[in-house]
């Protein structure tokens, strides 16, 4: 069986709460930015800073951060995948909608 346990792919606990932080700080900076007239710029904000925290919990939570290279390819390449398949259903439904 394999270590699990090696430092190299493990993270320590003030690293989990430092992340944890992070992402708290980002939700607080979230609700903020809702509160704040940016015009049109107020979902790109809100998708910029969702954006960091997806990062943050799949860099640490998953430990991706010390994955091999073959993995993190996996997961980029599924996750642009079904972000297609995500703005094609989404545009084919757009598209298909009377607008009366």
């Amino acid at each position: 069986m394999s270590d699990h346990s090696s430092s190299e792919h493990s993270s320590s606990l003030g690293t989990y709460i430092a992340v944890w932080l992070a992402l708290i700080a980002g939700t607080i900076l979230t609700v903020v930015a809702a509160h704040i007239n940016l015009g049109p710029f107020n979902a790109a904000v809100a998708l910029t800073i969702a954006t960091v925290k997806a990062l943050l919990v799949a860099l640490f939570f998953m430990h991706l951060r010390g994955a091999s290279e073959k993995l993190l390819k996996l997961v980029v390449i599924s996750t642009i995948f079904f972000l297609f398949i995500l703005l094609a259903l989404s545009m084919a439904d757009y598209g298909t909608r009377v607008w009366s």
